[in-house]
């Protein structure tokens, strides 16, 4: 069994050190043994859990999707149905981002056609940015009566 440093095993699946530390501290890799002079030594069976990481992270899947993943028993021996029924809701989650990003990508194509791109003050652009209610002029006249 080969003995890794943290920094080879960053080598080895691309994940920062940082983020190698930030996941045994959330509990989605295990911390693994150290050394008398309180060095971690990974193992390879750390390589492919922190590849399935990196690769569900990548996919999009949660901390807590990808926790519940592992909790399962992670790749070779989880139950391909509870995994189905995560990935499933996740999919519903994507699918969910698509239709508004979509809904934005109209409005945004919307907007940009009706710019004018000339030297003027007035910009679709920048009205849909503007949150501010328009000037109400008539409240103006009001308090002076």
């Amino acid at each position: 069994m080969a003995r890794i440093t943290i920094g080879e095993l960053s080598r080895r699946t691309g994940v920062n050190i940082e983020t190698i530390r930030y996941f045994e501290k959330v509990g989605i890799v295990a911390a693994p043994p150290r050394t008398d002079g309180g060095h971690r030594i990974y193992e390879d069976h750390h390589v492919r859990a922190l590849g399935f990481i990196k690769r569900a992270r990548e996919l999009g899947f949660t901390p807590n999707e990808v926790r519940a993943f592992l909790n399962l028993g992670g790749p070779g021996t989880a139950c391909c149905g509870e995994v189905r029924e995560i990935a499933t809701r996740h999919l519903e989650q994507v699918r969910a981002k698509i239709g508004d990003l979509a809904k934005l990508e109209r409005l945004l194509s919307q907007t940009i056609d009706h710019c004018s791109g000339e030297a003027v003050p007035e910009c679709a652009v920048i009205d849909l940015l503007d949150v501010a209610p328009p000037a109400d002029n008539n409240a103006c006249r009001k308090r002076r009566n």
